[in-house]
């Protein structure tokens, strides 16, 4: 049973509770918080607080009710301690004197070098980052280094405890509530950064486990603080420019060690002994450690070897069961001198065994000495706790202890977890029923955090409930917040498991409220709304008006967020002048002949030609109506060139005429204009184009060929036809002399549509590029309509010596010349 139950306030407070304020929690210290501790008297665990613009009651009955600060209640600059009181607030900071017999200290072996160098840099104002692997002796370091430095700084020295720490604001808070004299008062962001500006002191912190941004963020807000950053080879390292000195801390040397191994023996080392220590130093490079283990084995040895040396004279028993000649236990081995933890815990006491299991199911937190006979069910379990300290087997940790590094590992495979969650169990109801003890005061809960939470976190959901429904209230009434937020995360888990509504509903609101406290307002409302509606579903009057209360407050600063109007930015004078460059393109339509049924849209001018870029038309500025904004974002428009090829052809002449020209382009005139904007797919654009040509051309020639064949029931001549533009009778047909030098007979050739109009400037007569005038063929249309029998055509006579032509029948639609070449190509007919 606990010491403190049965007992007045002040003997609990002393026998149960002598633990001080953890600094790592945001506490006030002891003097400043008997006003806040509750009266008998009075409700339990009813506290007030300040918290940023309001007033947080602590109401662990039906929640915390949150108010804003009212008019004439805001408080004034808060005073810093005098060096009174950091003596004081120093001395409890450190560990607690435990009962029992205690086991030598060791002192400071090798490290004068680097003790030196530390607290020269911290002299001049360097904030030094100290990395060494765990069990380097990095807290004893500290302690040497904190006795010369007391006297540098303005605000004295300050000792932290990193340890489970990886946002820098609870630290802040806890040097905030180190260094200044407010109680019950937590400031909101932007007044602790401007308070702890002001700090000037040495801060040691230990055990640091974040670095990065992190890091520089804390370094930021405290310019005036000079840091000694102890911490593991495993932390993330701090950034670049952060301007910190780096020390590293190796093993000790040979010598150094068989010292620190003859001080924790008490004696010279034997021959063997010595050899023995040789071999452990190579194997664990010089650790301090494992030296400290090794002296604790070999005091075990001792005592082992010499229970009977006052019985040595005396004769033994006939019914004396020890041996004549007993057996020297010898030296442990180099593995056991490597992982000592089985060994040393198996020659230690029974409750002392007991606290190791405790330990293994709490994931390494020891509890306080004073729970230990409740925990183990021995009145004399507390002195477990020094002579476990004694045998390296624990490790100070801010004000509490726990298992050293890789004792964990070693205990669970000697089947020291096995009874893990049982451990858990007991524990949890134990810590349930003490944190909601009336005598117990918040700051003392708050010391025993990491317990509280370990033993949370393993116990069953049951006890889990009643667990954080307890511990809740103390943590947010000692203003260690960071273990309030995880006690309601864990605890509102639990309850949703174990089917409690109205518990669930609590942790709920009480994260409202911590979150609005915070100025997290989304999260704030998204928890109060749950809050509610499980309370309205229960019936639950009270504590719907309260949370109700709270979500009010959060509408309320939402408004106030919502209504600052935001920033503006003036338009820059260059707007203007980059409007201009805002072009788009002008939809152009190509222009269709005359006769052509197909549908056009007016244009404002003619198409350009296909080699001639397209003109883009420009937009007017744009000049903008109001101020505009920082988002707005000034994009310009490609401007695409829009030419006669990108248009698909609609009939077959144009495929012609684009794919085959018959006459060249004039070339444009040397104009200065705009460049286009280069096509992004020029390749696909071309292959896309020539595949529609060359499509549109096998089926042209497909019609021609069978209009060519089937339009007459003669046979064509040998000869090419001559083509006229005037009608003419049919005269009877000659046929030439052919001489082996003239060219193959052309088939006859349709007359061109009404679409192939000569083009104004081009003579009829005019020769083709590549082809003699007596084959050229008019251009001028037929009188023909389409449907009428072929009119009979007389030929000119020829300029050129060769087979004079003859008037022939002609096909009509007439192809063009490029298609009487084809055509000949392709007729069957065509000979030598």
């Amino acid at each position: 049973m606990d010491r403190t139950q049965g007992q007045t306030e002040q003997d609990g407070q002393s026998a149960g509770g002598s633990a001080p304020p953890v600094p790592g929690s945001g506490q006030a210290p002891a003097p400043s918080a008997v006003n806040a501790a509750p009266t008998p008297h009075g409700p339990a665990r009813v506290v007030t607080l300040t918290a940023g613009d309001f007033t947080l009651t602590v109401n662990p009955v039906d929640g915390s009710e949150i108010e804003p600060l009212r008019p004439g209640a805001e408080r004034g600059r808060p005073a810093k301690r005098d060096a009174a009181a950091r003596t004081a607030r120093e001395t409890a900071a450190r560990v607690p004197a435990l009962p029992g017999p205690g086991g030598l200290i060791p002192a400071l072996f090798g490290r004068d070098e680097e003790q030196e160098r530390l607290v020269r840099l911290l002299a001049r104002g360097r904030s030094v980052r100290l990395t060494g692997p765990s069990g380097s002796g990095r807290s004893v370091l500290l302690d040497a280094v904190a006795a010369r430095c007391a006297g540098l700084a303005p605000d004295g020295l300050v000792r932290l405890s990193g340890y489970g720490h990886q946002q820098p604001s609870e630290l802040l808070q806890t040097l905030y509530a180190t260094v200044y004299d407010a109680p019950g008062e937590r400031p909101e962001r932007d007044e602790l950064l401007a308070r702890v500006r002001d700090i000037g002191a040495v801060v040691l912190l230990d055990d640091l486990e974040m670095g990065g941004p992190a890091l520089d963020e804390l370094l930021r807000a405290t310019p005036e603080c000079a840091y000694l950053l102890a911490t593991t080879p495993d932390t993330r390292s701090p950034s670049d420019d952060s301007h910190i000195e780096e020390v590293f801390l190796t093993g000790l040397g040979k010598a150094d060690c068989a010292h620190l191994l003859e001080a924790g023996v008490g004696r010279p080392l034997t021959d063997e002994e010595t050899a023995w220590a040789g071999d452990l130093w190579f194997a664990s490079e010089g650790l301090p450690l494992r030296f400290v283990q090794a002296a604790a084995l070999l005091r075990q040895r001792d005592e082992l070897n010499h229970t009977a040396e006052d019985d040595d004279e005396e004769e033994p028993g006939v019914f004396d069961e020890r041996p004549r000649d007993p057996a020297q236990v010898p030296l442990p081995t180099l593995a056991e001198g490597a992982a000592p933890a089985e060994l040393l815990a198996s020659r230690v006491s029974e409750s002392a065994r007991a606290a190791l299991r405790i330990a293994c199911a709490l994931g390494g937190e020891l509890p306080h000495h004073a729970h230990l006979p409740a925990l183990v069910g021995d009145t004399h379990a507390d002195t477990a706790v020094a002579e476990l300290l004694a045998c390296g087997l624990l490790t100070p940790v801010g004000t509490r202890y726990r298992l050293a590094a890789g004792v964990a590992r070693q205990l669970e495979e000697a089947a020291y977890g096995d009874t893990a969650a049982e451990e858990a169990r007991t524990a949890a109801r134990h810590y349930a029923w003490w944190t909601g003890h009336a005598s117990v005061t918040p700051e003392r809960v708050a010391a025993e955090a990491d317990a509280v939470l370990a033993a949370l976190a393993g116990a069953d959901v049951v006890a889990a409930v009643l667990l954080a429904r307890t511990a809740a209230p103390a943590f947010a009434g000692s203003l260690h917040w960071e273990a309030w937020e995880r006690v309601l995360r864990s605890g509102a888990e639990a309850a949703r498991k174990a089917g409690e509504v109205a518990e669930q509903a609590y942790f709920h609101h009480e994260l409202g409220v911590l979150a609005l406290c915070e100025g997290r307002l989304d999260r704030a409302r998204a928890e109060l709304e749950t809050s509610i509606g499980l309370r309205g579903a229960l019936a639950d009057k009270r504590g719907t008006v309260a949370g109700r209360r709270a979500l009010a407050l959060v509408v309320d600063r939402e408004t106030e967020v919502a209504a600052s109007p935001p920033l503006r930015l003036e338009a820059p004078a260059a707007l203007a002048a980059a409007s201009e460059a805002l072009t788009v393109p002008t939809p152009a339509t190509r222009a269709v002949p005359a006769g052509s049924s197909a549908p056009t849209a007016p244009l404002a001018k003619a198409a350009p030609p296909a080699d001639r870029p397209a003109l883009s038309a420009r937009v007017a500025p744009v000049v903008p109506v109001g101020p505009v904004s920082a988002e707005a974002v000034t994009r310009m428009t490609p401007v695409v060139p829009v030419n006669r090829s990108q248009e698909p052809p609609t009939t077959l002449s144009e495929v012609f005429e684009d794919a085959f020209p018959l006459s060249p382009k004039p070339a444009a005139p040397a104009a200065p204009k705009p460049a286009p904007a280069p096509d992004r797919r020029p390749d696909r654009r071309r292959l896309v184009l020539l595949a529609g040509a060359g499509a549109l051309t096998v089926v042209a020639l497909g019609t021609v060929v069978a209009l060519a064949l089937g339009s007459s029931d003669d046979t064509p001549p040998a000869q090419g036809p001559a083509v006229s533009s005037t009608p003419s009778s049919v005269g009877t047909p000659t046929v030439p002399s052919v001489s082996g030098n003239d060219p193959a007979p052309e088939p006859p050739a349709a007359s061109a549509p009404a679409s192939q109009a000569a083009q104004p400037g081009q003579s009829a007569t005019a020769p083709t590029p590549g082809r003699t005038p007596g084959r050229t063929p008019s251009r001028r249309p037929s009188a023909t309509p389409p449907n009428s029998p072929p009119p009979s055509s007389v030929s000119p006579p020829p300029t050129t010596a060769g087979p004079s032509p003859t008037p022939t029948e002609t096909a009509d639609p007439t192809p063009t010349a490029t298609q009487a070449v084809t055509a000949t190509a392709a007729s069957p007919t065509a000979g030598p």
